[in-house]
């Protein structure tokens, strides 16, 4: 896999979302969120899962196996 490390944070950016407002999301700290878009610990699937869910992107495409952002 890639770093979707970046993806994640594009794809906060793009939503104009904060590293806090997603955080809270996820119920974690923003400071352990911040550590998921910088690679430095590995984001859990079921983490993943909700965030194609919050984005409405597939979960390949986080993990950038894929370039389309929702399934057809």
């Amino acid at each position: 896999m890639g770093y979707y490390y970046k993806r994640l944070r594009e794809l906060r950016n793009d939503n104009d979302y904060t590293q806090k407002f997603v955080a809270d999301y996820l119920h974690i700290r923003q400071e352990y969120y911040s550590k998921y878009e910088l690679g430095k610990i590995e984001i859990p699937a079921h983490m993943i899962k909700k965030l194609a869910i919050l984005y409405k992107v597939s979960t390949d495409y986080i993990f950038e196996l894929s370039d389309e952002e929702r399934k057809r």
